[in-house]
């Protein structure tokens, strides 16, 4: 996919000014067309970006309006936040090709400030200078894609999930 101009000023105004996205992906998942629900726990939630800079980039975050990455959660929840970045990540990386997989928490409490965690999939044959921070900045531009693009690859996250949910299961002897 080709990448297209994206004005981070206007951005940063907008959610600086308006409420947390997030709890509003939340209240009513995949509503927009564009944060297509990849998973969901009693008390997380896994979405696609709207905004993504690597194919399969997806945002992970727990439901409840927390703003510090680790100040705001008992140990166990921060776990079990952490299982669902680790079970997206995989899916991630079983969908698509993925010479390395980035994650990485960001936000601000002057804007995003719920916290999220993000998984960015570096593709193969990214020349190096174009990888790590650069492949994440969106001043380099955003990926030109369609709702309908982001509802395909949330289905097969999904999927990949699910199998991996399966593969566990039978081979720890349970039933899903």
């Amino acid at each position: 996919m080709r990448r297209v101009p994206f004005d981070v000023e206007a951005y940063a105004q907008r959610v600086q000014s308006s409420s947390c996205f997030i709890c509003e992906i939340v209240a009513d998942p995949g509503n927009d067309g564009w944060h297509a629900l990849v998973a969901e726990t009693e008390d997380n939630i896994a979405f696609l970006s709207k905004y993504p800079t690597l194919v399969g980039h997806v945002l992970v975050a727990p439901k409840r309006h927390h703003e510090h990455v680790v100040g705001d959660f008992s140990e166990d929840a921060y776990l079990r936040l952490m299982a669902l970045v680790y079970q997206v990540a995989r899916a991630v990386e079983a969908t698509l090709e993925v010479e390395r997989t980035y994650l990485l928490s960001l936000g601000s409490q002057q804007g995003n400030s719920h916290v999220h965690w993000h998984i960015s999939p570096l593709p193969p044959g990214v020349p190096y200078r174009e990888q790590q921070f650069h492949a994440l900045m969106a001043e380099n531009g955003v990926l030109e894609w369609t709702q309908e693009q982001a509802g395909a690859l949330a289905r097969q996250l999904r999927a990949a999930i699910l199998e991996q949910t399966t593969r566990a299961a039978v081979d720890t002897g349970f039933r899903t």
